[in-house]
């Protein structure tokens, strides 16, 4: 019985919040009165409080469009989006979850690109990536993976995989091999609550997704959440993941839910020396760890799932004694 914590939300239906949404009202129209040579001061005005508004805007979503972007094929001919900061010997790549994108690391991407190299990427049919498949297979996504790191780095690799990023971590590093240092998995593969070897089981968590998909998805991802949670972070994140292409995003999570169920068992045995966990104290059982085959795990406080975007610092605290273990076994 393989342990996965996350689809205990898919019970929960709650009722959504209303989601926080910014307007800006129009510029209000000037009277007859005001003299015409004042207009061309309150034109510029106006330019320069729209930039500082969609500056500051940006900051609160979390806006992730960063210079350099560039991309690669994958094996299937998918263009992958992807971007490098940062020098060091030590390359971290960061891989998002289901139904997310590179932006869910940026304040990992700005703290770990000042003394390392960082890579970070949108899986296809994600972000910034295109899609040529119509099957979201973990196998596919980790070529993802291993087409960027081809084209950026060549050893010392720490790959970092959130949720069902985990997974595509460790299929990553089966194509990689000994290019990989190490590999983080955050809050995945510890957990309590068994999921059963059934496709049956399977299907009947897919039906909710399969009928109302932004409905579905949103229950499914609020129950993830602390009640102490800032609910900024949590409303930009409901509205990403609930906002994705439903094939791409059934299909994945369908695929994600058979990996963890027939595949896990004998790739977390092949990694578990490599292989360190970051998870939310939500996942902290006796029971969870003996599941996962390994005692590698810290836990951050006062967070759930989503534990990198809610705690950044002390989550990137946790990754930097993950960094400082893996660099002693250059």
């Amino acid at each position: 019985m393989i342990t996965l914590k996350i689809f205990e939300a898919i019970k929960k239906f709650p009722i959504p919040a209303m989601p926080i949404r910014v307007i800006i009202q129009e510029q209000p129209t000037y009277r007859k009165t005001m003299r015409s040579r004042y207009r061309p001061f309150h034109v510029f005005a106006s330019l320069i409080l729209a930039l500082a508004i969609s500056s500051i805007l940006g900051c609160v979503a979390h806006d992730s469009t960063k210079e350099g972007i560039s991309t690669v094929k994958s094996a299937d001919g998918s263009s992958i989006a992807y971007g490098v900061r940062g020098e060091g010997d030590i390359t971290i790549v960061f891989i998002h979850g289901w139904t997310c994108n590179h932006g869910f690391w940026d304040p990992q991407i700005e703290h770990f690109s000042k003394n390392h190299r960082v890579v970070w990427l949108d899986l296809a049919g994600h972000g910034l990536s295109g899609s040529k498949r119509e099957n979201y297979t973990v196998s596919a996504f980790g070529e993802d993976v291993a087409a960027v790191v081809n084209q950026t780095a060549k050893d010392n690799i720490i790959l970092v995989g959130h949720s069902m990023g985990g997974p595509v971590a460790i299929e990553a590093a089966d194509l990689l091999g000994e290019e990989v240092l190490g590999i983080v998995a955050v809050d995945i593969f510890v957990s309590p609550l068994g999921l059963s070897d059934s496709e049956q089981k399977i299907q009947e968590i897919m039906k909710p997704f399969e009928g109302d998909f932004k409905t579905a998805s949103e229950n499914f991802v609020r129950p993830m959440f602390n009640p102490t949670a800032d609910p900024r972070v949590v409303e930009w994140i409901v509205e990403i993941m609930s906002g994705a292409d439903k094939d791409m995003a059934v299909s994945a999570l369908r695929e994600t839910l058979r990996w963890l169920v027939w595949d896990s068992s004998s790739a977390l045995k092949k990694y578990a020396e490599k292989l360190h966990n970051i998870n939310g104290t939500h996942d902290t059982t006796p029971a969870g760890k003996k599941a996962a085959s390994y005692d590698n795990v810290i836990t951050i406080p006062d967070v759930n799932h989503f534990v990198p975007q809610v705690k950044p610092d002390a989550f990137n605290r946790a990754l930097e004694t993950i960094i400082s273990e893996y660099g002693k076994s250059q």
